[in-house]
């Protein structure tokens, strides 16, 4: 992940805030916005170890009980007033119990799917300048269930959004980060992820540190990754294989939903 040090940043979704108080040793104030999904009660409640008070401090603004799916939390932000805004290891919180899973009608696949669907929406409605890069970025694993989402392809279909690539993510650039799980206080074991980013404007020219994954080419499987095809019958082979399967009920239950979506 590389950030422009002229940038004006939001970070969302940010649990217990180290990310954004790692970014504040890297940027003024002025330039960063932090925001959570907790209210702030339920911040200090749950993360014994949290940042509101630091970066409070140091005059960061922090914004509690922030849904990047609610257009009235966008709302609350100085409207298009941001040159990159970052979802660091996107979630949605585990149900309560099975009863309360039952009474979705979306698979937990596809829910994941439209939240990053939503937060790059209206991320680019509300809150990206449009005279900056308008640059939205997503970290994220690269192991299951986080790699079986579809991320290059499915986010931005019917939008005029763009996919331009994606980076390494080292967490040592950013000292103090601590990856928490989304319900409780517990650190998560550092692992590699990888920060896509998506546009409406900028292009994959301006951004040339951005790279495109081979298995986006003709020859591969995207969605699964799989590939390459050297002959039709390694392609039906691969068709025909469970994982492919899986992978195929996520993609129709994902374009089943988009059908159905009303954005606003």
């Amino acid at each position: 992940m590389k950030l422009n040090k002229q940038w004006r940043i939001l970070t969302v979704g940010d649990g217990d805030l180290s990310f954004s108080n790692a970014l504040s040793m890297q940027f003024p104030a002025s330039q960063l916005t932090a925001s959570i999904y907790d209210t702030k009660e339920t911040l200090l409640d749950k993360y014994e170890q949290n940042a509101y008070h630091a970066l409070i401090e140091k005059q960061v603004p922090v914004m509690c009980s922030f849904d990047v799916t609610d257009p009235d939390s966008w709302l609350r932000l100085p409207i298009k007033s941001f040159d990159a805004v970052i979802f660091q290891f996107p979630l949605i919180p585990a149900f309560s119990d099975f009863s309360e899973f039952q009474q979705q009608s979306l698979s937990v696949n596809t829910l994941n799917r439209r939240l990053l669907r939503l937060y790059i929406y209206y991320a680019h409605k509300y809150a990206l300048a449009p005279h900056g890069p308008m640059l939205c970025l997503i970290t994220s694993k690269d192991v299951k269930p986080y790699c079986e989402w579809d991320i290059e392809s499915s986010l931005s279909m019917g939008l005029n959004i763009e996919y331009l690539g994606q980076s390494d993510f080292d967490i040592n650039d950013f000292p103090g980060y601590k990856i928490r799980n989304v319900d409780r206080d517990k650190h998560v074991k550092d692992t590699s992820g990888i920060s896509y980013v998506w546009s409406a404007k900028s292009t994959r020219n301006e951004l040339p540190y951005l790279k495109v994954p081979h298995y986006l080419s003709d020859s591969y499987c995207s969605f699964c990754r799989a590939g390459p095809f050297m002959t039709e019958k390694d392609k039906l082979a691969h068709a025909n294989s469970k994982k492919h399967k899986s992978m195929t009920k996520h993609h129709n239950d994902w374009l089943n939903y988009l059908s159905t979506e009303t954005l606003t």
